[in-house]
């Protein structure tokens, strides 16, 4: 089967095609032929050796597919090695989702969608009222976490977004207002996955008891160091925030998943699609997703 791999760690250049022999599936998993693969941005962290060890190469990166069982069932499923014709997942994770859903929406529910709930609900802890200013927020994550602090019961929600483009996409799906810092209002909750500048500007920017949530350095500029001191004199916190031990959790996926279904089959969610990369091309996307030339959710189709 072809498949995406990597033996050493770098820039998206690292990754390459090869033929592979098709996974056997163990005790309590399924075989599953991939339909798409979702891309995230924690992949290109594992390509460049944040998320992994030396003795993990060579190693397919992706962490999640769309694809059909043995006997005929179209399932989203969280898997390991993702980038590849076939993969294999263990039978009580897949979820089956229906034909006429695109694979890239239900793919973009899986880790984005799942990212936004928890960094709203679990990490945020978000109130009724409440102003949350979302950073990328034309990205996967961001897209959906506008329109989920909206629904939430946000009392503002407040857009970060690096061209007009961007900006607009954020307005569409429901900001009140695309922000520059310093803030013309102070924030309760602001969702950070970019880190450096844009990290100490928000920082700076939250209302008494505002909770800054950071779950990602996309900037790779490194982690701000933060005085005890600092956060006392702003009445405010600093909370990380990582998707693995989320999902871990009892009740982590399922209750949150089936939400975000309800909330798309009702139409009050919209999960945004970007490209569809066929999946020799993975290179290409990574390229894209890390110059910030994308919106939404990326595919890799074989």
């Amino acid at each position: 089967m072809l498949a995406i791999q990597f033996d050493r760690f770098g820039g998206p250049d690292v990754l390459r095609p090869v033929e592979l022999a098709a996974p056997v599936p163990g005790p309590g998993e399924v075989l599953l032929t991939v339909e798409a693969a979702g891309v995230n941005f924690a992949d290109t962290h594992q390509v460049d050796g944040s998320y992994l060890a030396a003795d993990a190469l060579p190693y397919v990166p992706g962490s999640e597919v769309v694809g059909r069982t043995p006997d005929g069932r179209r399932v989203l499923a969280r898997v390991s090695h993702g980038y590849a014709e076939q993969v294999t997942a263990k039978e009580s994770g897949v979820v089956e989702i229906p034909e006429e859903l695109g694979a890239a929406q239900a793919l973009a529910l899986m880790m984005q969608g799942l990212t936004a709930w928890h960094l709203l609900r679990s990490a945020a802890r978000l109130r009724s009222g409440e102003t949350v200013v979302v950073h990328s927020a034309a990205g996967g994550v961001g897209s959906l976490a506008v329109q989920l602090a909206r629904e939430f019961g946000a009392g503002r929600v407040l857009a970060q977004a690096s061209t007009p483009d961007k900006e607009r996409l954020a307005l569409e799906l429901g900001a009140d207002a695309v922000i520059t810092y310093p803030l013309a209002e102070k924030a309760d909750i602001v969702l950070d996955a970019a880190g450096g500048e844009l990290f100490d500007r928000a920082l700076d920017s939250l209302a008494s008891f505002g909770r800054l949530v950071t779950y990602g350095n996309a900037a790779r500029d490194g982690f701000t160091p933060v005085d005890p001191g600092r956060l006392g004199r702003l009445n405010a916190s600093v909370t990380g925030f990582w998707l693995r031990p989320a999902l871990a959790a009892p009740g982590g996926v399922s209750g949150p998943l089936k939400e975000l279904f309800t909330l798309v089959a009702e139409g009050r969610l919209r999960p945004v699609t970007g490209g569809s990369y066929p999946l020799a091309e993975a290179r290409r996307a990574h390229e894209d997703l890390l110059a910030r030339r994308t919106t939404g959710k990326l595919i890799l189709t074989p």
